[in-house]
């Protein structure tokens, strides 16, 4: 039996992490900041350590005799300042991974984190992974692409405006999206059969177009959505008239700008492919 710890469990990946695992029959220890919230993992027969990924004295107690270690870098939205934050984060949990001495670390990276720069948050995560890989553990990035599940935001539009926002420099191009589901599965895969060696693995889905995203949620919700392109220059205002905090909308505007000029493509020394369609996704994001 091998022994795992996962952080994020409240999320949309880590949660399908630590079952898989559980599944599997491997001894999971699952990271949470509210002990109310693993309740229910503990019903799932999971141990349960309660603390912040930003406290490295708890990390490294924490994954001390574990086999391997899922962790993200939190986002820290509402913070004012984005990369300080996260690379505080990052800074943290390098720390907690070196003193804890655990052998293997896979983290939920994103596409474009080979760069140090024009990535926008994701230049976070590049920090990230060259940290961990200086702590001499084994490090597996897991470089999702764009989440199915981000189209919330575009739902709410639909919603609440009518209307379905494009910011990519055409509605009729079809950018990869992949759900959340599969880069969970992807992860815990990487736990339990881990490379011999470092390893980058781009986990990447199916492409849409925004009309065709449109017309899913459309359908979803029995009307037309028209397609309102948002120019490059109008990317930050419009992020922050959606009530994104000017730091973050910042961050979204380098990465939109970057993913247009194509920078930002998988690059990883393998690919593994989703295959969750969306329209599996998309009925409970609705509502």
């Amino acid at each position: 039996m091998s022994k795992f710890v996962v952080a994020g469990v409240t999320g949309h990946v880590g949660s399908v992490v630590a079952r898989d695992l559980i599944a599997a029959g491997d001894a999971v220890t699952v990271i949470v900041r509210d002990s109310k919230k693993g309740a229910e993992w503990s019903s799932r027969g999971a141990h349960v350590a309660v603390g912040s990924l930003d406290d490295a004295e708890f990390v490294a107690s924490t994954v001390k005799g574990a086999d391997g270690f899922f962790t993200l870098i939190p986002p820290h939205y509402a913070t004012g300042d984005i990369y300080s934050a996260q690379r505080k984060s990052a800074d943290a949990l390098a720390a907690g991974i070196k003193r804890g001495g655990v052998p293997l670390v896979v983290l939920l990276s994103s596409v474009g984190a080979d760069r140090a720069d024009k990535n926008g948050p994701i230049k976070s995560l590049h920090y990230a992974e060259n940290k961990f890989r200086d702590t001499g553990t084994k490090l597996v990035a897991v470089r999702a692409g764009s989440f199915q599940e981000n189209i919330a935001g575009a739902i709410a539009a639909a919603k609440n405006a009518g209307i379905f926002p494009n910011f990519l420099p055409s509605a009729d191009i079809p950018a990869p999206q992949v759900a959340t589901q599969d880069v969970g599965h992807a992860i815990a895969k990487a736990l339990r059969s881990p490379p011999a060696r470092n390893e980058v693995i781009d986990v990447v889905g199916a492409a849409y177009s925004s009309r065709q995203l449109a017309e899913k949620i459309g359908k979803l919700l029995g009307k037309t959505l028209p397609v309102v392109d948002i120019p490059a220059a109008g990317h930050l205002a419009a992020l922050q008239q959606a009530g994104v905090p000017p730091d973050v909308a910042a961050a979204f505007t380098e990465m939109y700008a970057g993913f247009s000029a194509g920078l930002l493509t998988p690059k990883g020394d393998r690919t593994v492919h989703g295959t969750t369609p969306i329209d599996e996704v998309l009925p409970a994001l609705v509502g």
